[in-house]
């Protein structure tokens, strides 16, 4: 039996609000966290996923008050990310009632990251972000793809599949690969990252930026994803978890 296919609402938190935008520029208020997080409970999300966009001190404190208000009114797993930066802090989001912490930024500066959390609390609470784009003219990798960090703002010149793998044998249990280049677009999944990063890595794969009708979801899924997270077309009403999960189930796929 295959397992079934993940559908996760993500909830961009900046300041105690969520927020979203196109490409990660231009941010729009899109209401109170704790209120959506609930909505997607009763939707039928499988996980919800905060990242913390405003990861300052300031932000980290408002975002464990939201993580905290959250796990006692919803009761699907949560997985926060954003500014996360040791093993301390992933202990404060463990203990405020997040079930799994995502790291980026952190990870690349200091890869030795992923073992000391992986091996203090277990690789089924560590999740790696990669915000991958297609590379710009000037940065050459062998895959094609690099990794971005702050937003997709800022070009490191690592290869994404091969940091992928890397984070994979250091104990990452899971990857949240994000197509910059698709984030907020709304025309679909990048398949052919997806396709390249499963090849690559035997770890659960989330395919992130681009869903923008329900069968994008299944395509996702065709490619190898084991989760598809989005934003945009739930905050907004485009379309409900239960129609995501309508659609991979017509595609064949299982769902909880």
């Amino acid at each position: 039996m295959s397992v079934a296919i993940r559908v996760i609402p993500c909830l961009d938190v900046k300041d105690g609000r969520v927020v979203k935008g196109v490409n990660f520029q231009g941010l729009r208020d899109a209401g109170d966290p704790v209120e959506l997080a609930s909505r997607y409970d009763g939707q039928g999300a499988d996980e919800i996923t905060f990242l913390d966009v405003s990861a300052s001190a300031e932000g980290r404190s408002t975002m464990i008050e939201v993580v905290a208000r959250t796990a006692e009114q919803v009761f699907v797993p949560l997985t926060v990310g954003g500014g996360v930066r040791s093993a301390e802090d992933v202990d404060a989001l463990l203990r405020a009632g997040a079930d799994k912490v995502g790291i980026n930024t952190a990870a690349i500066t200091r890869p030795e990251l992923i073992s000391e959390v992986a091996e203090r609390f277990g690789n089924q609470v560590l999740v790696l972000s990669v915000d991958a784009r297609r590379c710009p003219q000037g940065v050459s990798t062998d895959s094609g793809y690099e990794v971005t960090t702050h937003g997709g703002r800022r070009s490191t010149g690592i290869d994404a599949v091969a940091w992928s793998v890397r984070a994979a044998e250091l104990g990452v249990g899971e990857i949240l690969l994000n197509s910059m280049d698709a984030d907020g677009v709304t025309k679909g999944f990048d398949t052919e990252m997806i396709d390249d990063v499963r090849a690559a890595v035997s770890v659960p794969l989330i395919a992130s930026g681009g869903a923008g009708r329900p069968e994008d979801f299944a395509i996702a899924a065709d490619h190898g994803a084991d989760a598809v997270l989005a934003a945009s077309v739930f905050h907004y009403g485009t379309m409900t978890v239960g129609q995501a999960k309508e659609a991979l189930r017509q595609a064949g796929h299982p769902v909880r």
